[in-house]
């Protein structure tokens, strides 16, 4: 009953202190913000902020634009809470398996001479990747939660962890442009960079556990993931022909091939 509670509450954005209310409205359009109790500062500023605004602040990484968008606005116990994590499940595979089919064009073997059987071949191999890549990286993490971070009796679920790295997974929608306007594909790695840094971050104001744990647990989830595709992401680096050094340097030691050397990657 006390943690069904808890979850009701909202968060106070500058100290994630519980709150009841973030807010009184007089009349519409007429409200008065509330103050924390235990920092005294404004609980939710964002309430009266433009969109434009919080996004800003998510791109910088700021504790408080997690905490408004987790607690105050996916409000775990909200009855639309299940259709909101399948809805963010569904997009995030399809922006993975688009990733993967960006990565897979530079491929010299995908052109529009394939044969049929080696097309559905190449997708099926492709959303195997995606399917097993994702369910590999969901169960690490899980394991590393419960290894690295913290969990007490108010902790939240696995549920509203998991949806935490789902919305935290944001930067995934600038693959989306890249639909209108041609980009190296090394942004590609870059966007996976800010995924993973947006994600420790998600997951520490989720579980109010230390940094240095919090990018245990998502460093080795992804690591597992991008293993898991190494098959795909070899041939990858090797088709694509980097002319930038210090990209293939970022590539490797985000992904842990460790073993590839320049030599074996061929350069334009």
């Amino acid at each position: 009953m006390e943690m069904d509670m808890d979850m009701n509450m909202y968060r106070c954005v500058e100290c994630g202190f519980r709150i009841k209310t973030l807010f009184v409205q007089y009349s519409p359009g007429n409200i008065r913000l509330m103050k924390c109790e235990n920092c005294k500062a404004v609980a939710d500023e964002y309430i009266e902020c433009n969109f434009l605004i919080l996004l800003i602040d998510l791109i910088l990484h700021k504790p408080k634009a997690y905490r408004h968008l987790l607690f105050n606005v996916l409000k775990q116990g909200a009855p639309h809470f299940e259709g909101i994590l399948w809805k963010s499940t569904v997009g995030y595979l399809l922006l993975d398996a688009y990733r993967s089919l960006v990565l897979k064009s530079c491929d010299e073997e995908w052109s529009s001479s394939m044969s049929l059987s080696s097309l559905v071949w190449t997708c099926q191999k492709l959303l195997t990747d995606v399917f097993l890549g994702n369910l590999l990286f969901l169960g690490t993490f899980l394991l590393a939660t419960k290894i690295f971070l913290s969990r007490s009796a108010g902790s939240p679920r696995n549920k509203d962890i998991l949806l935490a790295i789902l919305i935290s997974s944001y930067f995934k929608m600038f693959l989306i442009i890249m639909m209108v306007w041609e980009f190296p594909s090394s942004v590609i790695f870059i966007i996976d960079l800010f995924v993973l840094s947006s994600n420790t971050v998600a997951v520490k104001v989720m579980t109010e556990s230390t940094m240095s744990r919090c990018i245990g647990a998502c460093f080795s989830a992804h690591a597992v993931k991008i293993f898991t595709t190494q098959d795909f992401s070899h041939t990858e680096i090797v088709a694509v022909g980097f002319t930038d050094k210090s990209v293939i340097d970022l590539y490797v030691m985000y992904s842990g091939y460790a073993h590839v050397g320049y030599s074996n990657i061929i350069f334009r």
